[in-house]
């Protein structure tokens, strides 16, 4: 059963800006140390950083909180499959209101994609609770 579904839209300029004014003082205050190294390694920095500020608020919305409810940027960190494939964790606040929404006998699964076209970022995530092996529910 889907549990929440949110998606951000992200202006690469304006991250590029605030990257610009604020270093990182913004960096530390909204990516992980793994976000961070996965965005300096990459020719977009810009545009990596911005798909995943994009992700976050995504997240946050499909928690049905947004960010103001406690949650802190960095409860909720992008990283990467070996394949490439885009994977949302989240820890702190964010992990308790996920076991919060999920029900009992279930497993949550947070789905993420991300895109971007510049100078837009997108993500879309989907929070999906699954039945624990043996539930037929």
């Amino acid at each position: 059963m889907i549990l929440g579904i949110g998606t951000d839209l992200a202006n690469i300029d304006r991250i590029q800006g605030t990257l610009d004014r604020f270093g990182d003082r913004f960096k530390n205050r909204v990516f992980t140390q793994v976000e961070q190294r996965k965005a300096e390694a990459r020719k977009d920095v810009a545009g990596t950083y911005a798909k995943r500020w994009a992700a976050k608020e995504a997240c946050s919305k499909a928690l049905g909180t947004g960010l103001a409810m406690g949650i802190s940027w960095k409860d909720m960190a992008v990283t990467n499959m070996r394949s490439g494939q885009p994977v949302m964790a989240v820890t702190g606040w964010a992990a308790g209101r996920l076991a919060q929404m999920t029900p009992a006998g279930h497993t949550a699964v947070i789905h993420c994609t991300l895109t971007d076209d510049h100078p837009w970022a997108q993500a879309f995530v989907v929070i999906e609770a699954r039945p624990n092996a043996g539930r037929t529910t």
